[in-house]
């Protein structure tokens, strides 16, 4: 399996993204989010999305060189339309009209409508914890999605992601990051590259048994991702149901409608400004204490360390900017196909 570093990885999305008719600046911004999730371990959200974002371009869902467009706005919202244009693009233009808006109300939100695969929701409230925000970012899908409502058998849903940051003791922020679901549909295509078996309570196959196989999830019939929370996954279709709400009924996109395309995400992002809310000074002298508590809790047999949302990202991220991102075989076999038809060289 060949191991990309970061420049590499950051050449390789820049590459067949211009060759696949993005510009030089959406593949920059769209390579940079793809490399950033290979970095940090999320790899279902890297490189390996290369393929599905040139056939989504080649087939006219996602459509180069398309600007966001503010359709509604007031003093602490707007409502943008990315006009079916690079998830990652359409997110970053509306996240630095939103520090604006917090700026000057100390809270504000944004919605985007007919937004295609945004990319990992961490790093968008990441970006913004680190300019001195607390963040919320959630995203939903149109139907029929991946995910069965609890107590079905047949994709209804979303995955449905949402993110939370805020900064930390230290130089890192404390991010949440997360699906509604069991899993990611990306992690069980990672698998699935990779011919591995995924964890018990992830999805069912076709006829509605538990399975661990990521084929009977793609091979006909399909399978469903189930909802986050195993026996208690009742809580993790309410959240998801929530979040079709605030993301996809509020947005005016994806969320059970029919006469919208393929990629027709829906997107919620808010941000409070902590200097006006609590002082930023106060904010530092609760958070390092409420660390120290957690932290300091005594640990179970055999384990050594206990971790905030977004230390395990950390970690990796220091790991992988030294040794490199190991690309599964047949995740690289694709890309080399993929390059061979936009006639690029990897």
């Amino acid at each position: 399996m060949p191991v990309l570093n970061s420049q590499q990885l950051l050449d390789l999305g820049n590459k067949l993204l211009v060759a696949a008719g993005a510009s030089p600046e959406e593949a920059a911004t769209v390579a940079e989010e793809l490399a950033s999730a290979n970095l940090v371990g999320h790899d279902s959200h890297g490189v390996m999305r290369l393929m599905q974002y040139a056939q989504l371009i080649e087939q006219g869902y996602i459509k180069p060189g398309q600007q966001p467009e503010i359709v509604r706005e007031g003093p602490a919202f707007l409502v943008v339309d990315a006009h079916f244009s690079f998830g990652q693009v359409a997110s970053k233009w509306t996240l630095e009209q939103l520090y604006d808006k917090a700026k000057k109300c100390g809270s504000a939100n944004a919605f985007i409508r007919n937004c295609n695969h945004v990319g990992r929701l961490g790093s968008y409230t990441e970006q913004a914890a680190k300019q001195g925000y607390a963040a919320l970012m959630s995203v939903n899908a149109p139907g029929p999605g991946q995910v069965a409502p609890f107590g079905a058998m047949e994709r209804r849903m979303g995955t449905n992601p949402i993110s939370m940051a805020a900064p930390g003791n230290k130089e890192s922020p404390i991010v949440l990051d997360m699906t509604t679901s069991a899993t990611a549909e990306g992690k069980l295509r990672v698998a699935h590259q990779s011919g591995k078996k995924v964890p018990e309570g992830w999805m069912i196959d076709g006829y509605g048994n538990p399975s661990t196989d990521p084929a009977d999830y793609y091979n006909e019939p399909g399978g469903c991702i189930l909802p986050l929370g195993g026996p208690l996954a009742h809580k993790g279709y309410g959240l998801s149901t929530m979040i079709d709400i605030f993301c996809g009924i509020l947005s005016g996109s994806g969320v059970g409608r029919t006469d919208l395309p393929r990629g027709a995400n829906g997107v919620w992002m808010q941000l409070l400004d902590i200097e006006q809310i609590t002082g930023n000074d106060e904010y530092d002298r609760w958070i390092g204490p409420y660390e120290e508590h957690i932290k300091s809790a005594k640990k179970c047999p055999g384990v050594d360390e206990i971790l905030f949302p977004g230390e395990m990202e950390q970690k990796t991220y220091s790991e992988r900017i030294k040794s490199g991102v190991t690309i599964p075989d047949e995740t690289w076999r694709q890309l080399n196909e993929l390059a061979a038809q936009l006639k690029v060289t990897i």
